[in-house]
């Protein structure tokens, strides 16, 4: 069997193990594989190979691997919609008590309720949102 076929074989189940754990080394590794099975049907002695396959598989764990895993964990820290309101502060713009009341959040008005029912905040003051539930925001006076 030639040796670019071994390397390619290399490659697609590196990938393939990827797939399965995600931890982005054995991407790196599978792409390794995959320039080393270039350049052996180019005729590069195995040596050599092994070689390219050992420079590829260093730079790209050790540089591009933490530039990947950067992104990837960036991506899941994000916070969108009615999500990413909650821990923000709050305008009260009507009295809010645990029935009912108005705050605005980033400009917009929200029905809102006293996280803690035997509130009465004062329209002025200034709250933190604690939980949305529908298009109820529960808010508690910022301390």
């Amino acid at each position: 069997m030639d040796p670019w076929l071994i390397w390619l074989i290399t490659a697609a189940l590196l990938a393939v193990a990827e797939i399965f754990t995600l931890t982005a080394a054995l991407g790196m590794l599978s792409a390794a594989a995959l320039v080393t099975a270039g350049v052996a049907a180019l005729g590069l002695p195995l040596p050599f190979q092994f070689i390219v396959f050992a420079a590829v598989a260093t730079v790209t764990v050790l540089f591009l691997r933490p530039v990947a895993l950067r992104h990837v964990f960036q991506l899941q820290g994000a916070r969108f919609g009615i999500d990413a309101l909650i821990g923000k502060g709050a305008l009260v713009v009507s009295e809010v008590t645990g029935l009912g009341g108005r705050v605005r959040i980033d400009g917009e008005e929200w029905t809102a309720r006293a996280y803690d029912e035997t509130l009465v905040i004062p329209p002025g003051t200034i709250v933190d949102v604690l939980e949305i539930r529908g298009a109820t925001a529960f808010v508690y006076p910022r301390g």
